[in-house]
């Protein structure tokens, strides 16, 4: 069996978008995930990220060599001031994937499962339609962040009832990933309490020489993503 990344977190090479939005900034779309943190190593120009969370709004300025993360119900945005690039890890490599996000909709696009992917659903990887997804996205976050607790903690609320019915395959993913890779550090550390080191006869390296897939439009840009 291929070991997974350290973690059995996952990656990507994201190029934000350089378009503007309904507010005057360039940038992506803001979500927030249910049960993954994510991390930013900048990579190239300048912008920042603007959270908002229970315990208020700020933006955090991204620079090249900066690291920065969040936990979930984080709500975050990526602004482009000029060419910037990141490589992003996300914990629980698969949940991601599987729809661990939820856009920052206006309410009417949040009532359902259908009026949400009504608004978030890329028909044949349509880049203006990732730009009108962007845009709507930032409109209902500029609603919560001058909504104040209550309009944020309505937006938790219709997110968890979006994603309900994909918790069991969430847990199934997990289980096979992050819980499966942090269950064999505790086996290693049992057999090395017994003295027994023959796990360490299984090293080796893999390689990647290039992303899986490159240009997706993501929610925040251009994705070139690592399936490992």
């Amino acid at each position: 069996m291929r070991s997974p990344l350290p973690g059995a977190v996952g990656i990507s090479k994201l190029s934000v978008y350089d378009t503007t939005a309904p507010d005057g900034l360039v940038g992506g779309t803001p979500h927030l995930h249910l049960t993954c943190s994510e991390g930013y190593v900048v990579l190239a120009g300048a912008g920042h990220v603007q959270t908002l969370a229970t315990s208020g709004y700020a933006e955090t300025p991204l620079r090249p060599g900066t690291v920065a993360w969040f936990p979930p119900g984080t709500i975050h945005r990526l602004v482009n001031e000029g060419g910037l690039e990141i490589v992003v890890i996300m914990q629980n490599s698969g949940l991601p994937e599987a729809g661990d996000a939820v856009m920052t909709f206006p309410p009417a696009s949040l009532v359902d499962a259908g009026a949400y992917q009504a608004a978030a659903t890329l028909p044949g990887g349509d880049i203006a339609a990732a730009y009108r997804r962007r845009d709507l996205a930032v409109t209902g976050f500029l609603a919560l962040r001058d909504g104040g607790p209550a309009a944020l903690a309505e937006f938790h609320a219709a997110a968890a009832r979006l994603v309900a019915p994909k918790l069991p395959e969430w847990r199934k993913r997990w289980a096979d990933g992050a819980l499966r890779a942090a269950a064999a550090t505790g086996r290693q550390l049992d057999a090395l309490e017994r003295g027994d080191h023959s796990h360490l006869a299984d090293g080796g390296i893999e390689v990647r020489p290039e992303p899986s897939e490159h240009g997706r439009h993501g929610m925040c840009g251009l994705l070139d993503t690592y399936h490992v």
